[in-house]
């Protein structure tokens, strides 16, 4: 009852603001934006909870687990690929598009997961892999098999080897080109990612109509939307080249078009790590394609930010996303089921992120990257609830991690991404209470500060303490101010260079959040007038103000209501 009046309440705010919303942005009833005030919770079912006792998660494990989702007070459920797959990229390596992989359950299993999902008012989107596919999907083998198939036009093919070949890498350092010689089709193909997984020809219009075919048939079995995979690679033209290729920006609004027609307020959620300027077009005119985006690009200088405590990088990448169209939202995470990608950074941020949190090449990858976790990277709780609480606070939607509201650690000696995708800890059993098989499918994290019997939810959830509870407590007031996902919002200046200052008002509804980067305590003012015309309320963090003076402890934070005099 208590989430059902959240969410009536919310409604009343979204109807409230469309109403102010222009002509040209306005919102019909069927388009209310329920991702602008949402937190969402990204989940991989394998990982997540065995309820079979085979070793890996599934869909049974997952619904048992909805009242611990919907305790944390998680809108919306982001799930990983659950399609039967060879799994030579975890998943991401599909065979088949319109079925459950039997490790996971059944269709049935995954219908009663959504049930049960929607009677808590939890949605649930699922990522959709249409760039490539495995190149064991039948498809693929046909199109190889046979230069007269009809499949061959479905793949990107070439007589001869081009020039960039050895360019446009998704995984440099581990992929050594982007065209490949097939034995048997005699020809070279195109695949952005692995040699395994050969990109799809969009050019081709039966492609897309399978492409649109596939988005249709999730819906109507009952999902609320898709994260779409690596937008740019499914868009782009091979031929034109590996490294800058031309790109078919207009099948983005064909996506968002296909889904709205099967259920109108589905979500498309973009993964696309662009510049500023290039996130604009994927948005679309009046928001016509992408309705949320990831913001890879303020990720990435807020890593440097928690690196360096230099925050005007940080401060400049927020004010360079600024500008979006009033019905589309950022999507903000701190760790997500890659490897934190550094790439937009200048090589020397980028080399002080490493030293600071990935001193050793074994926490490196993709030469631009770290594979790690967010508490083994930060260590000190006061930093990692910081990053939280910030996570919570930036002008977007707050995207979390399964596990990273318990400090859960990674396994260096997985493979690549593999050491961020660890069985999630649920209690000091063996196999951390994820599974009762003798092992699990992949290894539970057993030593080290990060093991199972030392970082777990039941533990923490005894412990009024514990970062659980205080994630628990941050989403609470998160989900009461909807300024942040809603208003407009302004980065003020002050008289210390460590502190993060944005000012959010919404209708008659207004919110201060201040963010400490330095781990020394700081004494502020707020530069300009603006703080002399304003009373603040204290509402989260511990934070002390005398008259116009605000004080911060290191690696503190605060929230304070603020209303005019």
């Amino acid at each position: 009852m208590k989430k059902i009046g959240r969410l009536l309440a919310q409604t009343a705010l979204f109807v409230s603001v469309w109403s102010k919303i222009s002509a040209q942005d306005s919102l019909s009833n069927d388009q209310v934006p329920w991702y602008k005030n949402s937190f969402f919770y990204n989940i991989e079912v394998g990982t997540f909870k065995d309820s079979d006792q085979d070793g890996v998660g599934d869909f049974q494990g997952l619904t048992s687990k909805l009242g611990y989702l919907d305790s944390l007070g998680v809108d919306a459920i982001w799930l990983a690929p659950f399609y039967p797959s060879p799994r030579e990229d975890d998943g991401y390596d599909v065979v088949d598009y319109y079925r459950v992989d039997p490790q996971y359950g059944t269709l049935a299993d995954l219908q009663y997961f959504l049930q049960q999902a929607h009677q808590r008012n939890i949605r649930v989107i699922t990522d959709v892999v249409l760039n490539h596919s495995s190149d064991k999907h039948p498809w693929f083998k046909a199109s190889r098999s046979d230069a007269n198939s009809p499949y061959r036009n479905w793949y990107v093919w070439q007589a001869k080897r081009p020039k960039d070949a050895d360019q446009g890498m998704v995984f440099p350092g581990i992929q050594k080109e982007t065209w490949t010689y097939d034995s048997i089709a005699k020809q070279y193909y195109f695949h952005r990612f692995y040699r395994f997984q050969p990109d799809l020809n969009y050019r081709n219009a039966e492609v897309q109509q399978e492409a649109f075919k596939i988005l249709r048939f999730w819906l109507k079995k009952g999902m609320d939307g898709y994260r779409l995979d690596a937008v740019p690679f499914i868009i782009d033209v091979p031929e034109t080249g590996s490294e800058n290729p031309d790109r078919m920006i207009e099948l983005v609004p064909q996506f968002r078009s296909i889904i709205k027609q099967e259920k109108s307020d589905a979500l498309l959620l973009g993964e696309a790590n662009l510049s500023p300027k290039e996130n604009k077009d994927y948005f679309g005119i009046n928001n016509s394609g992408m309705q949320m985006m990831f913001n890879f690009y303020v990720n990435q200088y807020l890593f440097y930010a928690f690196a360096s405590k230099k925050i005007k990088p940080l401060v400049l990448a927020i004010k360079d996303t600024k500008e979006k169209p009033h019905t589309a939202q950022w999507a903000h995470f701190l760790r997500n089921h890659d490897e934190i990608d550094l790439g937009r950074l200048k090589e020397e941020q980028r080399n002080e992120v490493y030293r600071r949190f990935g001193p050793d090449t074994s926490m490196q990858l993709y030469n631009r990257g770290i594979r790690r976790r967010l508490a083994p990277i930060l260590q000190d709780d006061k930093q990692i609830r910081l990053a939280y609480h910030l996570i919570f606070s930036l002008p977007g939607t707050p995207v979390l991690r399964y596990g990273e509201e318990i400090g859960m650690g990674d396994n260096l000696t997985l493979k690549e991404r593999l050491a961020v995708r660890t069985p999630m800890q649920w209690s000091a059993e063996p196999n951390g209470g994820f599974t009762q098989a003798k092992t699990a499918f992949r290894p539970v994290i057993d030593k080290g500060p990060y093991a199972y019997e030392k970082v777990n939810v039941a533990a923490q959830l005894k412990n009024p303490g514990s970062l659980l509870n205080f994630i628990k407590e941050t989403a609470k007031l998160r989900a009461q101010r909807p300024e942040i996902g809603l208003g407009e919002f302004e980065i003020l200046a002050t008289s210390s260079k460590y502190i993060l200052a944005i000012s959010y008002r919404y209708n008659d509804r207004s919110l201060l959040t201040l963010h400490n980067f330095s781990d020394q305590p700081q004494e502020f003012k707020i530069k300009g007038r603006w703080i002399k015309d304003k009373q603040l309320q204290l509402i989260s963090g511990k934070s002390t103000k005398q008259s116009q003076d605000i004080s911060l402890q290191g690696y503190g934070f605060a929230w304070y209501i603020t209303e005019d005099r």
